[in-house]
């Protein structure tokens, strides 16, 4: 397997998190790092400070020069599909073909309802989810694009220059539910993430994704495992090293590793050491 981190822009400072950045990409266990896509903090106070994500994620990607990057996850609610292809097309370019795409449906009620960015019900999210899903994909790989959809309509849309990975940016879809987000995963996905929980809930799951990549035909190899692991602000490196243990037992590739605010690259060493001692790394 391998290992990732995560900073959340929450009750942090850009300082804090460039400093994180910065350290972590003269480490190699470290192959990549992520923050989300949030305007306001969660499972936290949400009056508290939050910088936007895809700003963040850009001038991480000009202070490093080897992690690939990503959100996880962009909610594809907040930004027109045609308008989110555009920005991953841009930043694949900046970051010289680093950028993961991860996206999914939204959820976060507060935030939307505060904006006026419509959310709507479950079934509306995911059919519109899937729908830009398509739009995504296609406007990152193809010349042009036409689409006749509920939710968006394009006309001969264009989106150049595209980014050096082709056929486009892996798209990482986090989310576990088992009729919607595991299908639209296993048609669209080269990468699932896998939110929280206990190994037989990861391997339940990755069931259910592998039982959709059948019912289409696809190789459920393409598609990359990864789950988030916790390292709290008491750093217990072992717990870390043991949950990954547990996931890496039913299947995970990459341990993404939340490191909780206020951000201090201090962590990074110290954990670094614990996943080579642990056997673990490929």
């Amino acid at each position: 397997m391998r290992f990732a981190f995560k900073t959340s822009p929450q009750d942090t400072t850009w300082a804090q998190m460039l400093a994180v950045w910065t350290e972590a990409d003269g480490i190699d266990v470290f192959e990549s790092g992520w923050t989300f896509d949030h305007f306001y903090p969660i499972f936290s106070d949400s009056a508290g400070p939050c910088l936007e994500g895809w700003t963040t994620l850009t001038a991480l990607a000009q202070a490093t020069k080897r992690l690939r990057l990503g959100t996880l996850v962009t909610g594809v609610h907040y930004r027109h599909p045609a308008v989110l292809a555009n920005m991953a097309a841009a930043l694949d370019v900046i970051s010289n073909g680093r950028l993961e795409l991860g996206i999914g449906a939204g959820w976060n009620e507060e935030e939307s309802g505060a904006y006026g960015i419509e959310l709507g019900s479950i079934k509306e999210r995911f059919d519109r989810f899937e729908e830009a899903c398509e739009v995504l994909t296609s406007l990152l790989s193809r010349p042009t694009t036409n689409f006749d959809g509920s939710y968006y309509q394009l006309k001969d849309a264009r989106n150049e220059p595209k980014g050096p990975q082709r056929p486009h940016p892996p798209i990482c879809i986090g989310g576990s539910g088992e009729k919607r987000t595991l299908r639209i995963t296993a048609r669209y996905a080269q990468h699932w993430n896998f939110v929280s929980g206990t190994p037989e809930q990861f391997a339940h799951k990755r069931d259910v994704l592998y039982g959709h990549c059948a019912d289409i035909g696809r190789d459920p190899k393409e598609i990359r495992l990864s789950a988030h692991l916790r390292l709290d602000p008491d750093r217990n490196y072992t717990k870390v090293i043991e949950d990954a243990a547990g996931l890496v037992a039913e299947g995970l590739d990459l341990g993404i590793v939340y490191i909780s605010p206020p951000h201090d690259p201090a962590v990074l060493e110290p954990l670094a050491e614990a996943v080579r001692d642990s056997g673990l790394v490929s």
